[in-house]
Parts: C-alpha cells; structure tokens; sequence
C-alpha cells in the first residue's frame, strides 16, 4: 500500500495498469485528497489518471532495483516472449505475407504487389488478364498485407485459421506482466560459468504522420535484447535468444539459486542495457528502416507524378475539347467541360495530398527505446562444475575454449580466402551464424556456422536458433565442423563437453581439419526444444570436405 504523497516523479508505481507497473511522468495536485497522475506504461506509451483516496489500499510504489525479482515461470516466461514477438512481426518485417504464407512467390509477383500495388493505396479496383502470372498469389498477398493492424481493413480470400491470433492475444492479456517480473533460465550449449543479465528492449521508429489518436505512427519495431555480464559489459543478444534457453529442474535450480545472489544482479542494469541499445542497435534499425522507406518512397513518388499527371494532362484537355464544343453548340450529354474541369481538380488536389502524405513518411525519427522485459541467464558450463562434471580451473577452462573457437574461426576463415571468397566475422551479432562470406563473381552470401570441437569429440550442439536460420536459407548456409587439435597447457576431457577419444582425422590448416555440412537439418524443432545434439560422425557423413 502507498499514500498519494508517495507518487513522485520518476517512481515506479504498481496498481495503475493491469498489465504491469507504470513510471511516474508528472504529479498534480487538485485540493489534497486528488492527484492528476501523468505516466508512461511498461511500452512507453502515455497515460494520465486521476486518483483519489480510495485508491491507496490498491497502489504500491516499487523501490528502484526490486522490481526483477527473477522468480517467474521460465516455461511460461518463453512462451509469453514468443507470442509477444509474433505479435509484432508486422512492425518490422517489409514482407510480412510473403514470410508467413505456404507458398513461394515469384519475383514478379513480389514486385507487383509491393511496389506497384501497395504505394498506390487506396486501390479501388484493379483489372488483370495475364493468364499463368499468379494473379491469385498476388491477390491473397496484397489482401493478406492489408489486413495488419492500422491498414485499411480487408476481406481475405483464403483466410488462415484464427487459431493462433486467438492464442496470442490470450497469453499476453493474461501473462504480460512476467516479462517484468523476470525469470531465470540455462543456456546448456553455453560452457562459461559466468551469470548474466538478458534485458527485452522494444524499439520504434516512427514517421510524421498521426494516428486518429494523435500519436506519431509507428513504421517499424523491434525487439532487441541486450546481455550483461558482471564486469558491467553489454552485448547484443542477438534475436530471440529465449529460444536456445529453458527452464529449470528443481534440482538444478536447488543447485543454483547460491549463485543467483550475487550483488551486481541487483543494482541498476536497465540504464545499462538501454544505453548500450541507444548507442548499438537503435542507429542499425534506424538505417535499416530508412534505407527501407527511403528507397520505397522514392520509387512511389515518381510512380504517383506519372500516372496522375497523365490523368490530370488528360481531363485538363478534355475539359477544354468540351468547352470548344459547348461554344460551337455541340453540347455532351454524358459529361460537360465543367464536370471534366472538376475532375482535373480533384486529381490535382489528391496529387498534392499524396505528395504531401509521403513526404511526412520520408520524416522518421528514432523513438527512445523502452526495457520490456528481464530474465538471468545460467551458462551449462556453471551447472555442470556444480553438479561435480568439471573439476577444471575455470580461466583455465575458459582459455581452452577460447583457443578452440579461434582456432575454428581462423581455420575457416582461411579456407574461404582459398576459395578466393570475402569471409567476414559476425559471431559478435548473434544472428545464427558466424561468418558471412561473399562471393565476388555474383555477390551471393554464404552464411557459415563454425561449430569448433577438440579433435576426439563425440557430439555437437546446435541452438534452435541456429537450426532456424539453416531452415531459412536453405541454399545458402552451411554448418563447419572444425576438429581442433588438443593444446599441451590445456584442460583434460571435460565430461560435460566431450566424448572419448577415439576418431582420427587428417590435417587441412594448422592441424586443424574443417568439414562442410549442406543442408545439415531438415526439420524445425518443437517449441519446447532449445538446442539438439547431433552425433560428429553422422554429420560428417553428408558432409564435404571444403566445398
């Protein structure tokens, strides 16, 4: 329970919303027993209430640093996550119906419908006769883009089962609020054995134009995530790393929690993490979207001048044919030069509007980005030393597994080079793979893996995040298996990450042998799988030295 003298700007305030705390933005005050209270909720979006005193036994103001109490249901935490995310896909992905329908459109289908049909809205009617195009494709996309929240509203032929909007919309009315409250997880394919702090942060870019609301209209989000660590340094997270993640057993978790009440877990981490996106993510998704819209926008600007000045050219001749005849006495029965003249205006006019509407859409800015959600992440390596499977000095184990991912990447790295390729390293992005090497003759990418593993190894652990982007670029990604000879100052067969010795392999680049893997995976794991342990020789049979 709070008194109304508590409310201060800048508290977090629990009661005032449903679906989460609220911060305090402004507090005033009408007599002394009413409080006119201005705040923004857990999206960042506006409020202003009145409160009176009956309202007290029913507010409570959250001290700074309590409000993660990581003692939610991780289970539930993952699922809310995801549904919170698909919910959202339409914000930021450019071709939402193409990425969420069972077919596979044609190049020319893509571009009739986003670059001809879509900037020319409101279409009133199309007419099209070119049998074998694909005009049903086309239609069910466009009608499929329009039916998105804040677009004109639209009837689609095919319609999907409303099964998962249903199910979506019931978990975040019901379980929104965990993302605030935080849980904690374990990353098994992870061997450090240090704790860290995964932070959801929704960002927005908006445009100049205004809702019916009045508010700027949001063009593009995203949820980002942000790791910390405790020496205090950030991390981007990479995308919806929950899903490599799960909960814990109870034993496991009896096993843990010793390790959960560490001090720097509870100081002010939120400031960290939201200054780390303002500096590293939010410029990337801002020139992301602009490029985007700029590009778009350009294009449909000189599409909207040719075919309304054409319209325009045309009624504006024909309105003074019309005249020429009026006078002459030859009078139209079906139109005069006064309804022809109106109509030139009319276009004039809407070709001005449009001019207009799309230059507010050129004038994006950067929202401030906004904490969603919390959770603590458990590395596999600390779980196993706690259960007694790693006896090893840790900076000595941590040494090895370094050398071993270095050894992997440059191993790589210089086999691509031969294969006279530009390999560049983004392990540091966490977008499902490692290298993305380009192919000069057509500037096609590959998107490698590299998966390093001491010469001896009997498994490999591939996140589902990983499995994700292989089933999404099917053509072009490939897992690298790296077998990494053993260093003399290194730590012996740790249990937890290796099998016996046993297999043996030639050598290929400083000792080590590197072996490609086309199309390793050929289906999406379930849900409630965060990572898959695949058998070395297995992989290696469809695999291919090099190619």
């Amino acid at each position: 329970m709070a008194h109304l003298e508590d409310l201060k700007e800048g508290a977090l305030i629990k009661g005032i919303r449903p679906d989460g705390p609220v911060t305090i933005v402004n507090v005033k005050w009408h007599g002394d027993s009413v409080v006119e209270l201005t705040y923004k909720d857990s999206s960042g979006r506006p409020g202003n209430e009145l409160l009176f005193r009956d309202r007290e036994p029913t507010i409570e103001v959250i001290e700074p640093g309590q409000s993660w109490s990581f003692d939610a249901d991780a289970g539930m935490l993952r699922l809310v996550s995801e549904a919170y995310r698909i919910r959202m896909a339409y914000l930021f992905d450019p071709l939402l119906a193409v990425h969420t329908s069972l077919i596979d459109p044609l190049p020319h289908q893509i571009t009739a419908v986003y670059e001809e049909m879509i900037p020319r809205q409101p279409l009133r009617y199309l007419l099209a006769d070119d049998p074998g195009a694909g005009k049903t494709i086309m239609a069910g996309l466009l009608i499929k883009e329009l039916m998105v929240p804040g677009k004109p509203l639209a009837t689609f032929v095919c319609p999907g089962h409303p099964l998962l909007d249903a199910t979506t919309d019931i978990i975040l009315e019901r379980y929104r609020n965990l993302l605030r409250q935080g849980a904690v997880f374990l990353n098994e394919s992870d061997p450090s054995e240090d704790v860290r702090a995964l932070f959801y942060i929704e960002h927005s870019v908006a445009d100049a134009r205004t809702d019916k609301r009045g508010e700027r209209r949001v063009v593009s989000r995203q949820i980002q995530f942000v790791e910390i660590d405790e020496q205090g340094d950030s991390r981007n997270a990479g995308y919806a790393p929950y899903l490599d993640y799960r909960p814990f057993t109870e034993e496991e978790r009896s096993l843990i929690t010793p390790s959960l009440q560490q001090k720097w877990l509870h100081n002010d981490l939120e400031s960290r993490a939201t200054d780390y996106a303002i500096t590293h993510l939010v410029p990337k998704h801002f020139k992301e979207v602009k490029d985007r819209k700029e590009e778009l926008i350009t294009k449909t600007i000189a599409a909207v001048k040719e075919r309304l000045t054409k319209e325009i050219a045309y009624w504006d001749h024909r309105a003074e044919e019309l005249k020429a005849q009026e006078l002459a006495g030859k009078i139209n029965a079906r139109i005069n030069s006064a309804k022809a003249r109106v109509r030139a205006d009319e276009l004039q006019a809407r070709l001005q509007n449009r001019l207009e509407e799309l230059e507010k859409e050129k004038q994006l800015s950067p929202l401030p980005p906004v904490v969603m959600g919390g959770a603590l992440v458990v590395p596999g390596g600390l779980l196993a030393r706690l259960r007694g499977k790693r006896n090893d000095v840790p900076d000595l184990f941590a040494r090895e597994t370094k050398r071993v991912k270095q050894m992997a990447m440059q191993a790589v790295m210089e086999l691509e080079k031969s294969l006279d390729y530009i390999p560049r390293d983004v392990s540091r992005d966490n977008c499902g793979y490692d290298i993305e090497s380009t192919i000069p003759a057509c500037g096609k990418l590959r998107f490698i893996e590299v998966k390093g593993r001491l010469q001896g190894a009997k498994t490999v652990t591939v996140t589902k995040n990983e499995i994700l982007t292989a089933l999404n670029k099917p053509d072009d990604f490939i897992l690298a298996i790296v077998l990494v000879p053993p260093s003399d100052e290194g730590p012996g067969a740790d249990p937890w990450q290796m099998g016996d010795p046993g297999l043996k392999y030639g050598t290929t680049l400083d000792g080590c042998r590197v072996y490609y893997i086309h199309r390793p995976f050929t289906k999406e794991p379930d849900f409630a799988v965060t990572s898959v342990n695949y058998e070395i020789r297995e992989l290696l049979k469809i695999g291919q030295r090099g190619k």
